[in-house]
Formats: structure tokens, C-alpha cells, sequence
């Protein structure tokens, strides 16, 4: 029979801080932590800002063969497991077979092909590391999740760009509540700071070019927005199906209680004009939640900081919620830490469950004044103390894709 499913453990390495305590305490300061891009001389380029992690120590959780064998997304992503599995009180067992990954990635380990492939242009085939083979593919995190934790269930990636973090939550979710395994790691991870794969971005215009004010470089929903902010991060949930909960005594954050995905169906950059679609994946989350519209009393924008994104978006809220848009808060997270691709919806995920148990919003920061044809009624740049019975998230991505997460109060 299906069961309701859990968040109980939350594990992240981000911009804003490493594990849950300092993620959401960054987040309720409002910290911006967009800084100049200093992995590599950006000066070829017209963006040359980042959300960057700057105090991951690989040794601190993993042995030296360990790291000697993946590469910083997969370190990334056996980390944040970890945190999680922390934070969740949860020693996993070696050999389970019924415990499910799920990792969502736009780019996986092609950083670290790019710099093997500057050590082959430079020395030939023999200076590239025999490793570059099993690393580059997006489905190396997970696999060595497994592997480090020795969990024998599903182990599935996507490569959903932005929405992937948020595809995997909404995929792990189904998977548990249905009994396929019993408990699931997910969420999404990205380490995409190098140049070429930096420079592909800033080479379709996407990214913000305010170079010289960092901290205010990513505005969602702002006026004065010109484009995302390239972020590094990972984030993974431990989601626990009810009966599991209860036998353990553990407090939850939050219900995974829906999900609903599409795809616009029209470019592979530009969202649908009309909406039709980013409205249509809120509203299955909410048909899943077996809710209404009318519940919302909050949701976390996609919200990249982009000048078609942003105002689409606002137009498919407005659809969903109808009369009641302007007494539903609006956050957005981009503006504190930027855009981590597959990684961000995770991260988005994690602060709603946190915030829905200790009924805060986060703020919204870098909005001075709302951009044509972004009117809602927006997070102030302050924690806002509020109850939230049922939250949506929403992930959209290159490609036309739309994912929505719905979230109850447990």
C-alpha cells in the first residue's frame, strides 16, 4: 500500500553554507555569497561572477583513494549523503538493498573532463588520468554514493538541467511511496566552474554581467536583472516513508506530498510565452497533493534572474492561484547564492522543508523593484515568521522543462 513520505535528514554543501545548520543559517541571514570568480582568470569573458564553495574539504569525509578516484562532483555528492544521513540521526546499512538514490545533474563530471582534456592537449594520452572514463558521466555521483555506502537499491541520475535536483526529489518520492525501496537519498549535485563550460553559458548571453557588484549580481524578479549567476552545489534529502518515522521517533522537516512535471515543448532556451505549461506542472503537484490552489500560502520561485524566465513564471503563478496571487508570499533563493543548475532545486527543496517546520520564509534579496510583468507579492529582504500548510517549489530548466515539488507540514 502506498505510505506518505518524509524528509528526515538534509545534507548540503553550497555557497551558503556546508550542512544544514549553516545552509539555513545563511539563508535566514539573507547572505549573498555571489562573489568574483576566482577558479580561474575569467577575463575573456563577459560574466566573471560565481556562487562559489569555497571551504569544501574532501579529506574531512572521505579516505585518500577515495578522492583520488572522483572528481569534485562526485566528492560533492558522498559528502552531502553523508550530512544527511547526519542530520537524520541514520547509520545505513551495508548491503540494503532497499535503499534507492536518486541524483539529478545538468552537466555532471564535464569539469572535470575539461581539465583532463587540457592535460592531454598539453602532454598527450598519457598524462590523463585513468579515472576520466568512469567520472564524467552523469550518473557517477550516485554510483559512488553507493559504493561508499554500499546500498545495493535503485541508483538513478537524470541530466533534467536546471529542474534535474527537483526531478530526482519528485521521482525518489513516487518510488518510496510506492514501495519500490523502503528509504531514498535525493536531490541534485553541480560543480561547473571551469572555463569552457563557464564560457558556453556567457557565450548565449544568460548570465549577469555586473561584475563589479558581485553580492548584487543575481536579482530575481528585479528590474533591473540581466541574467543568472553560475552557482557550484549539492544537496541530498533522506526521505523516509511514515511507518519507518515513526518507528525511529524522529521529528520530520516535511510531506513530500506531489509532483508534477512537463515541458513546454518550444525552445530549448525561451519559456512558452503563455505559461500554459510551468502552470500546468504546479497544478499536478497539486492534483497529487489531492489540494487545492487555495491552500498555498507560499511558494519557492525558479526565479533565475533572467528577463524571459522571471515574467513567465509570475504569469503561470498568476494562473494557478487566480484572485488569491497577492496573498500568497513569493521567494526566490537565487539572489542569495545563485544558480547551481541540477543542484538548485534540491537546495530550494531543503529550505522549504526547513522553513515549513520553522514556519519562516526565507527572504528575498537583490529586489529593489519588480521588473515589467513580475507582480507578486514577494518574501520581504527579511526572515518572514509564517505557517505554511502546503508550499510549492518549482524548478524550470533549458529545454522546456517544468518540475513542481508539493510540500506539506508534517
Amino acid at each position: 500500500m502506498a505510505e506518505r513520505v518524509f524528509i528526515t535528514g538534509i545534507g548540503a554543501v553550497t555557497p551558503l553554507g556546508i550542512g544544514r545548520v549553516q545552509l539555513w543559517a545563511g539563508a535566514l541571514s539573507g547572505k549573498r555569497a555571489v562573489q568574483q570568480l576566482d577558479r580561474f582568470d575569467p577575463s575573456a569573458f563577459r560574466s566573471k561572477v560565481a556562487g562559489q564553495v569555497n571551504d569544501f574539504d574532501p579529506k574531512s569525509l572521505l579516505d585518500r583513494k577515495e578522492i583520488q578516484r572522483t572528481d569534485r562532483f562526485s566528492q560533492f555528492a558522498i559528502a552531502a549523503a553523508q550530512l544527511a544521513f547526519d542530520d537524520a540521526g541514520f547509520t545505513p546499512h551495508n548491503g540494503d538493498p532497499e535503499f534507492g538514490i536518486w541524483i539529478g545533474t545538468a552537466l555532471g563530471g564535464v569539469v572535470y573532463a575539461e581539465r583532463q582534456y587540457e592535460a592531454y592537449q598539453r602532454q598527450g594520452i598519457r598524462a590523463v588520468h585513468p579515472m576520466l572514463a568512469l567520472s564524467v558521466f552523469g550518473a557517477a555521483s550516485c554510483c559512488n554514493v553507493a559504493i561508499h555506502f554500499g546500498l545495493h537499491g535503485p541508483s538513478i541520475a537524470n541530466s533534467n538541467s536546471c529542474a534535474a535536483g527537483a526531478v530526482a526529489i519528485g521521482d525518489a518520492f513516487r518510488a518510496v511511496r510506492d514501495g519500490v525501496c523502503r528509504r531514498a537519498l535525493a536531490g541534485g549535485a553541480e560543480a561547473p566552474l571551469a572555463p569552457l563550460t563557464f564560457g558556453a553559458f556567457d557565450l548565449i548571453r544568460a548570465m549577469s554581467t555586473r561584475n563589479d557588484d558581485p553580492a548584487h549580481a543575481s536579482r530575481p524578479f528585479d528590474a533591473q536583472r540581466d541574467g543568472f549567476v553560475m552557482a557550484e552545489a549539492a544537496c541530498l534529502l533522506l526521505l523516509e516513508r511514515e511507518s519507518d518515522v515513526v518507528a525511529r521517533g524522529v521529528r520530520p522537516y516535511a510531506e513530500i506530498a506531489g509532483y508534477g512535471l512537463t515541458n513546454d515543448g518550444l525552445h530549448m532556451t525561451a519559456p512558452r510565452p503563455d505559461a500554459r505549461e510551468a502552470s500546468r506542472s504546479m497544478l499536478a503537484a497539486l492534483r497529487e497533493a489531492q489540494a487545492d490552489p487555495s491552500e498555498v500560502v507560499h511558494i519557492n520561485a525558479h526565479g533565475s534572474s533572467t528577463l524571459l524566465n522571471d515574467p513567465t513564471e509570475s504569469k503561470a503563478i498568476r494562473a494557478v492561484l487566480g484572485d488569491r496571487t497577492d496573498r500568497v508570499t513569493i521567494s526566490a533563493i537565487k539572489g542569495m547564492m545563485g544558480h547551481a543548475l541540477g543542484a538548485t532545486g534540491a537546495v530550494e527543496a531543503a529550505l522549504c522543508a526547513i522553513g515549513i517546520r520553522e514556519h519562516t520564509v526565507m527572504p528575498l534579496v537583490n529586489l529593489e523593484s519588480p521588473g515589467d510583468g513580475c507582480d507578486l507579492h514577494y518574501a520581504p529582504p527579511t526572515a518572514l515568521p509564517l505557517r505554511q500548510p502546503l508550499v510549492l517549489s518549482n524548478s524550470f530548466g533549458f529545454g522546456g522543462l517544468n518540475a513542481s515539488l508539493a510540500l506539506r507540514a508534517a
